[in-house]
Order: structure tokens, then sequence, then C-alpha cells
């Protein structure tokens, strides 16, 4: 068949998908180019694996630095090695809305692989990659149900108004309030992701509006392709259900008995389920050993029985696990300065999930270089979110932060760093780390609350608090329209049996971010705004309890955090300041202990342990790169002795010569009977030549002698000539 290329207009830029160029062995292969952006996807399905009992999908999004004409900074490694954080979270991007189009139950090994080749650099290849990885899978033959489109959206400056533009540039993204990606199906809304600075939630919402449009349009493209190229169905692998046990639960567990199963926390909760998984265990334990059922196909079936009855209870009786309204939160409880030495800590637990956040200052040189495919950047503020078993009462290996807890991390790093001081007012490196403690839900949202408590209590003066919430929805039959409840602060059950988790966190004033993942076709912008407007009371609700713990920042750091000072120089003196080889700046870092870091402006940070090491620098660096002025005076050092003067050092780097007429009132023969080679001597600088020469008196801090004459200062006689220069 001959090759066809299927375009769009994308917000001013050509949206291309093709295929039967390249990877003619993958299941699904396209290569999809918005603008001169080129990103290829492969997507394969295999067989199962022995004793796979859940949809096994790999999703990766590979950078690759030559896309973007670069060469990785690594002087040792050039090859590209672990993804980004940057990577990791498009493939999470990628992976979200695309999971829930998969058939329920089925357990084939999937992979996707999308591979950026070409960057432009104006705008970031994340959507353009889901967009690829729907269009290869939408002729692959697989059992997905798509397609699915992706847009970024921006709120731009345009003069003395904002305005939402699709597809913003790296640019307008950093100048402005909002960035936001959006994906969805051509009936809905299935997937929101965003970054803003207290942005109203009405804007929100027509950013969301506007996305679904263009979304509709990439999703008609692809039908079109697929329509085309799509090969014969792979049929999925299902996981076996057993007829028996589904009997056997049914007959055996009552509607009563389910009801039963409630409890304030997770432990009672699970301690009812178990009576009921015992209760069957022992009934049905001829079965089991006969190998008609298993245990384990006893409790899945059980557990989708309790699953089915929360949803109808709340549905229809507004009835929660935990006895709450559907707009409750659970308890709130916060502390600060639960931690002797870090410069500042603070828990927050809601219900049974609690974040541990704790705070650590540094530096400006202790900021993270970020060097990636796309961007080199230097980090700041860093916020890394823990998530260990026992938080889940569970055991297993530790192997570094996984792709969820890098996600988490970064949903609040988005959260605060709106409200983040400037560095010119705030100087320092800022590392919150958020340990989950504890958790039956939300505790992603429980790091925002407990590091924005955290970073208060270190006395980072934040602009305004932060609080986050998770919203849930439970609907009927999975379809909105024949009814749905939304709940607020969603715990672990509700969230995994729910229809939505959306996080939502912001200040008073509007939303910092947002994070959007749904299990239901249709999502309308009226139950978005219903959504958003009930996380508004919540936040409020929320900020409100968190505020009666620490009003505001503490006025004063921990004593334990480093002290910093800044001072302006001229950028020309930045070169004195460092010295040659950095000779200078070392041995300024060496003898008064500290860190100093030098912006191109001529900020110069000073890092230091006290204020007497801290002044001490301040103080050199002023010598340093200070301007003598006429009638200065100044304690300086005897470095040449001449017959006709004697040549003083005082500044560092800087030298002048006192004449010998201006050694004494009275007349000098010879100026080693006044000063010698290593004096010390107090002078005044009396003129700067045309030539920028210091021309310096010693006696004119004396006491003037009854009678004696001042002649003004003599002609600077010329250097001595030196050796001759040799000619190469």
């Amino acid at each position: 068949m001959e090759n066809k290329t299927f375009t769009m207009d994308l917000a001013g830029r050509v949206l291309k998908i093709e295929t039967g160029i390249l990877a003619n062995q993958s299941h699904g292969a396209v290569t999809v180019s918005l603008g001169d952006t080129v990103v290829f996807a492969s997507a394969m399905m295999g067989g199962v694996r022995e004793g796979t009992d859940f949809f096994p999908m790999m999703v990766d999004y590979e950078e690759k630095y030559y896309a973007a004409g670069k060469i990785k900074g690594s002087r040792f490694v050039k090859r590209e090695g672990r993804p980004s954080e940057r990577a990791v979270l498009n493939s999470r991007l990628i992976d979200r809305p695309i999971r829930p189009l998969f058939p329920k139950g089925i357990i084939n090994d999937v992979q996707l692989i999308c591979d950026v080749l070409s960057a432009d650099l104006e705008v970031e290849p994340g959507t353009t990659a889901l967009i690829a990885a729907s269009a290869a899978l939408c002729i692959s033959g697989m059992p997905f149900q798509g397609p699915v489109g992706a847009v970024r959206v921006g709120l731009v400056k345009d003069g003395d108004r904002e305005i939402l533009v699709i597809n913003p540039t790296y640019k307008q993204i950093e100048e402005g309030r909002l960035d936001l990606v959006v994906a969805g199906t051509a009936e809905a809304i299935t997937m929101v992701e965003a970054a803003s600075k207290e942005v109203p939630e009405d804007i929100i919402l027509q950013a969301l509006e506007m996305a679904h449009v263009e979304i509709k349009k990439i999703c008609a493209l692809q039908e079109e392709f697929k329509a085309i190229y799509k090969k014969p169905d792979r049929e999925p692998i299902m996981a076996p259900v057993s007829e028996e046990a589904k009997k056997a639960v049914e007959e055996s567990v009552t509607k009563a008995m389910m009801d039963e199963v409630s409890g304030k926390t997770k432990g009672e909760v699970k301690d009812k389920v178990h009576k009921i998984e015992d209760m069957l265990a022992d009934k049905y334990k001829e079965q089991i050993e006969a190998k008609i059922m298993s245990k384990r196909q006893l409790n899945e079936t059980l557990n989708g029985m309790l699953e089915k009855n929360m949803r109808a209870n709340i549905l229809e009786k507004e009835q929660r696990l935990d006895g709450r309204k559907i707009d409750e939160i659970r308890p709130i409880s916060c502390s600060v300065g639960i931690l002797p030495r870090p410069h500042g800590s603070a828990l927050f637990q809601r219900g049974e999930t609690q974040a541990l956040s704790i705070t650590t200052l540094g530096s400006p040189g202790s900021a993270q270089i970020v060097d990636t495919m796309d961007e080199d950047i230097v980090k700041r503020y860093m916020h890394h979110y823990n998530f260990p078993p026992f938080s889940v009462g569970e055991i297993k290996p530790l192997r570094g932060p996984s792709r969820r807890d890098i996600g988490h991390g970064d949903l609040a790093e988005r959260s605060l760093i709106p409200v983040l001081p400037s560095k010119e007012d705030f100087p320092y490196t800022i590392w919150v780390v958020s340990e989950i403690m504890s958790c039956n839900g939300s505790s992603s949202m429980a790091s925002v609350c407990g590091s924005t408590l955290s970073l208060m209590h270190a006395g980072v003066p934040i602009i305004r608090p932060v609080a986050g919430i998770a919203m849930g929805l439970v609907s009927k039959n999975k379809d909105i329209n024949q009814g749905y409840k939304i709940l607020t602060d969603i715990q672990g059950m509700e969230d995994f049996a729910g229809d939505m988790d959306f996080k939502v966190t912001g200040t008073h004033q509007g939303i910092n971010a947002l994070q959007m993942d749904i299990k239901v076709k249709g999502l309308t912008i009226d139950v978005m705004r219903e959504a958003l407007e009930r996380a508004k009371q919540a936040r409020e609700q929320i900020l409100y309890e968190m505020l009666q713990t620490i009003p505001k920042p503490n006025e004063k750091l921990s004593k334990y955090a480093p002290l910093i000072m800044h001072m302006k120089i001229a950028p020309e003196l930045i070169k004195v300041v460092i010295g040659k080889g950095g000779e200078t700046i070392q041995k300024i870092t060496a003898e008064c202990g500290v860190e100093i870091d030098i912006e191109q402006d001529g900020l110069v940070v000073i890092t230091a342990k006290d204020q007497e090491s801290g002044n001490k620098a301040v103080e050199w660096i002023k010598r340093l790169t200070y301007q003598p002025k006429v009638g200065d005076e100044f304690e300086g050092k005897v470095v040449k002795v001449m017959d006709f003067g004697a040549f003083v050092e005082f500044l560092p780097g800087k030298d002048g010569l006192v004449h010998i007429s201006q050694l004494a009132w009275a007349r000098v023969d010879k100026v080693e009977d006044v000063v010698t080679l290593g004096d010390t001597l107090k002078v005044k600088l009396m003129e700067i030549d045309d030539q920028g020469r210091y021309n310096l008196s010693h006696k004119v801090l004396l006491p003037r002698p009854e009678g004696a004459e001042d002649n003004g200062m003599p002609s600077r006689p010329p250097r001595p000539a030196g050796p001759p220069r040799r000619r190469f």
C-alpha cells in the first residue's frame, strides 16, 4: 500500500501522522511530527507471563540528545543513561490516558516506546508523543478503545490582557501563568495535568473547553489514519474468572454482611473483610483442596462485590465506608518543629494519611543543574516524595524512587513554586522532602500541606500558604448521565474503586496545580466545574486548620541554617574577586570558611556558618572591589622603595606612589630614613592622574608643624624602565 500522510493545522503548526517507513516489524509504528518536532512510536503486544494477574503495560518516553543537536554535558558519559525526571513524567503522561482504554482484565504484555527524533525547542514534545502512542495503538490491532488526543494550553500576556493559547512555546510557558496538558477522546476529557500561578477556576474551565475542541480534531485525524492502516485484530488474553467462586460468594455473602464492612480506619475495614474471607475459606475448604476454586479467586470475587456495594451505597444513600458525608474532610491535625536539627519540619495528618515534610536551606551553589534533551536549567527549589512500604502495612524491597514517587514529588513542586520568594529576596536553595509515614489515600495532597507548614516553620517567606485536596467521583454504571456523586477527600478504596481522581492544589487566590485521571467515558465541563468548586471549599477549610498551627512564616531562620549575605559589585570587577585561575576567591573561601557564588550581573552571594565569617568575607570583597576616591584614607603596606618615593599597596591589588616630598613635613633626604620595605603606612589619596595612577600622601595625616608650607603634589616621575622586551 502506498504510504499516505495525514495532516491538520494545530495552532499554526502542521500536525502530521505517517507510517510504513520505519520499524515495519512492529505491531504498530508511526511517526508524528508537529512543526520540526518528530516523535516515533511503536506498540507491541506479547503473551502472558506466568502468574500475571494485572495489565503489565510498559510505557517509555525516550529523550534523544541528538534530537536537539546537543551532546550530553557529562565529560565521561555521553550515552543516554537513566531517563531524566522530565522523561519519567512524560512516560506517566502517556500511560495515564491510554491504560483505561484497554479492556478490564487483559493480562497481555504491552509495550509502548516513544522516541523523540527531532526537537524544535519551541514546543514541549510530550503531547506529540502521546498522540504518536495513540496512533500506533490504533493501527496495531490491539483491543484499544481509542484514539486519544492531547494538547498543551498556556495563559500568556497579550498587551494589557491575558489570553489562552494552544501549544505555547517554552518562552510563553515560562512567562505565562498556566501550563496545562489535556488529554481525551472525542467524547470526553480523560486526563488533566497543570502547573499554574494562582489561576482562577473559571479560566481553567475555559482552557479545558478550548483544549477539547482541538482534541476532537486530533482524534478525527487518527480515525482517518486508522481506517486505512489498521491491522487484523489481535485477540487479548483475559484474566480467568472462576464461575464457581463467583457463585459461591454470591450465595454466601449477603447485603447486610457487606454493609457491615465499614470503619474509621483502614485496619477496621480490613479486619471485617478478613472475617468474611476466613468464613468463605472454611465453608469451601473441600472445593479449595480439590482445586475447583482457590482462596485467591474467592477473595478477588469478594473484593469486587464489596466495591460494587460501596459504590451503590454512595450513589443511593450518600453513605461512605468511614461514615463521612460526601463533602466531609477527614479530621486534620498539624504540628511544626518536631525535628530539632533540620531547618524546618512539619507533620500533616488527614485521617490515617501522614506526611512528614522536612525543609533544608542551602547556598545558591547547592542548586540542581538539570541537563536534558531540551533544556539546561538551574533549580533552586526541589521537592522529593518518598512512599515507603510500611506506610501501607506492606513489605517490599527499596529500589529507589518509583515513577509514582517522581510524579507526586513533581506535583508538590509545581504547587509550591508560585508562592516562593524571589532569589533576590531569599537567595537560598530550598530542598523539601515529604516522607509518607502512613497512607490511606491522598498522600500527595498531604505532602503539599505538610510542605507548606515546613517551609513556614523554616522561615521561608512564602507569599501565601498552599493546600491540596483529592476529589473523587462515583457514577451509575460508569455513566454520569445516569447519575453521579462527587466525593471530597477520597481515601484508598474510594480512589481504587471510584471513577475519578482529581487532585487540586492552590491558595486563597487560585489554583497552583491540577492532576486528574478518570475511568468513565464522559466527563462534562459542568461536572468538572462542580468538582473544582467543591475542591475550593475544601482547600479553604484545610488552610484554616493549617493556619491555626502557624499563622505566618517564622521571622528568624533556624540557628542551624546557613547565613546568607549578598552584595553587588560592578560586573567588570568580577575577575578581580575571582583572581587568576580562581586563586583569589579560593583564598577567601578557605580563610573565611564560606561559600561564594557570583552572578553575571555582579550579584555576590556569600553563604557562611556564622555572622563573623560572613562579615570577614564581605569586607575582603569590599576591599578588593572598592573604587578609591580622592580624599580617602588607608593603611597600606610599603611594597617598593625607590629614590623618589615609596609605593604603597593601600588596597588588595592597588598601589600608589608616596613621593619623597609627601613622606614628612620636614625635608627627607633619603626615603629609607622614613620607611623601609614591608612597613605599614597611613596614607591619603590626593590625586588620580589621567593615566589612572594613584598619588598618595603620608605627611598630610601627620600633625603640621607651625610655619610648614605645603607645595602640593609634585609631578610623578616616570617609572624606571624595565629590561628590554624580548621578541619572538
